[in-house]
């Protein structure tokens, strides 16, 4: 009597399918592409809380000049860290080829106000004459509104 040998590993597919991996990469990639504008949008800073806020939505623009200060008194020219006695060289060169002079400071709330004062003062000299104050809008009956004066 013979052995009767059933050869079950030729019907073994050995390919890998591949299409749920791409349908997840390009959700992640979708998300990285949505998300990553917003990143890059400056220093972590506690803007001080006001009621009476306009909303100045120049100051998000990619090109605007936005000044920070940190509650350590760092000074930060977009995403640059300066100094106070090289911050208005800084904004002049910046601002040199704009029509639109505005300056932005995100000051925060516990930051030292000679610090803030003195960096106003240092872009003043450099011939900016409109500056905006970023606060954080908080309205008795709404939500906070960022981007406020």
């Amino acid at each position: 009597m013979a052995l009767a040998k059933r050869n079950e590993g030729a019907k073994v597919n050995a390919n890998i399918n591949v299409t749920p991996m791409v349908d997840v990469m390009l959700v992640l990639l979708i998300i990285f592409m949505v998300i990553t504008p917003m990143l890059n949008n400056k220093v972590n800073v506690d803007l001080a809380n006001t009621t009476t806020a306009t909303a100045m939505d120049d100051a998000n623009k990619s090109d605007a000049v936005v000044v920070a200060i940190t509650r350590d008194s760092r000074v930060y020219l977009g995403q640059d860290q300066t100094t106070i006695a090289a911050l208005g060289t800084q904004v002049k060169d910046d601002l040199e080829n704009k029509t639109d002079k505005m300056v932005y400071f995100r000051a925060d709330a516990r930051a030292h106000y000679g610090t803030v004062m003195d960096a106003i003062d240092a872009v003043r000299t450099a011939g900016v004459e409109e500056i905006g104050m970023l606060t954080e809008n908080t309205e008795p009956n709404g939500p906070a509104i960022p981007g406020g004066q």
